[in-house]
């Protein structure tokens, strides 16, 4: 593969979940568009973080790059091949390679088997024999994730929500793969263990050098944790930039008001930052508003902002890379005003 390539190059990327009803004849009558329209790509080794609100489609996102859903429509290309819509046995050569971390610890092992029986499970079902066998390759996984080798024969019930994750990460490393989507992976966790496995996880990284989707909602562990970031909100993606230009020159009203929301320690005499509060609820994915997404929620909103989608492109003082999609973007000076008068919504 030619050093260009990246590892996963994602084009106009669409899932729609279809909604039956009627009677006696149950007919498609709508559809749930829970993705629509992503582009973005992955190189080896990077991180790339997926963050949005809840409901915005990250995880759907998530399962469609692992081919764990069929994409409505769209490009997935996994080191120049296109396995958007690749059956079982065209997969077969490239399931060991992309793996996945999923959300709930506790729903994702399997209670009836061992560790052991676990995490050897992809390496037999993969037909894989490594070096000294299955049970030797799942001890050193054991030891790699930072639990103990001797628990092979132990369930899951005996681990904590911790404990669990890791079992799940060793479980994901057994393949060798290149790269790992891991679905909020620590959203389902204590607080005081959350830290501990995103520092496992960019252990991982920086050893096996495996590329990784992060998918998660906390936008501090992201920025601890990603190279780049892509915000998404209904479907679609608003911005995507290296972390620190994210975060330090947020250019998407939307962004900015996430990010006016994350926690912060100040000093008495530092100035408080204002916290941007959108009005109103999330729209409905079955019938989105027409033009922006966003454009319901924001302060900045025009006619314009309902009538014509923003493409996701560079504009004008973003760093090379960093793309948003907004008519009116944000600059480092901006002040976030009330909502204009005029509701857009009445162009809808």
């Amino acid at each position: 593969m030619s050093s260009t390539t990246p590892l996963l190059d994602v084009s106009g990327l669409t899932k729609h979940f279809p909604i039956k009803g009627g009677f006696p004849i149950r007919r498609t009558i709508g559809a749930v568009q829970a993705v629509d329209g992503l582009d973005f790509q992955v190189s080896e080794g990077e991180s790339l973080g997926l963050v949005g609100e809840s409901g915005c489609g990250k995880s759907t996102t998530g399962r469609l790059i692992t081919r764990l859903l069929e994409p409505t429509g769209g490009k997935i290309s996994y080191r120049g091949q296109d396995i958007s819509h690749a059956n079982r046995r065209q997969l077969a050569p490239i399931r060991s390679e992309i793996q996945m971390i999923f959300q709930d610890p506790y729903a994702s092992l399997n209670p009836r088997q061992t560790v052991g029986k676990i995490i050897a499970g992809p390496m037999e079902i993969n037909d894989i024999n490594p070096e000294g066998g299955r049970e030797k390759r799942v001890r050193e996984l054991l030891e790699i994730v930072g639990l103990n080798p001797e628990h092979f024969n132990r369930f899951p019930h005996e681990f904590s929500g911790g404990q669990r994750q890791r079992i799940g990460v060793a479980r994901a490393l057994a393949l060798n793969p290149k790269l790992i989507v891991a679905d909020e992976p620590v959203s389902a966790l204590d607080v005081s263990i959350q830290a501990q496995v995103v520092n496992l996880l960019q252990k991982v990284q920086r050893e096996l050098g495996i590329a990784f989707v992060f998918i998660a909602h906390d936008l501090a562990v992201v920025r601890h944790f990603s190279q780049r970031v892509a915000v998404m909100y209904l479907g679609k993606i608003m911005e995507i930039a290296d972390r620190d230009d994210l975060y330090e020159n947020p250019r998407h009203p939307y962004t900015r008001a996430l990010l006016s929301a994350v926690p912060e320690a100040t000093v008495d005499d530092a100035p408080a930052r204002e916290r941007i509060r959108l009005q109103g609820d999330v729209p409905s994915p079955i019938n989105p508003p027409s033009g922006c997404r966003f454009r319901t929620r924001c302060w900045k909103a025009t006619d314009k902002c309902a009538s014509e989608a923003p493409p996701l492109v560079q504009v004008e003082g973003n760093k090379p890379g960093h793309l948003t999609a907004c008519h009116y973007p944000e600059t480092a000076d901006t002040v976030p005003g009330p909502r204009l008068s005029k509701d857009p919504r009445a162009a809808a």
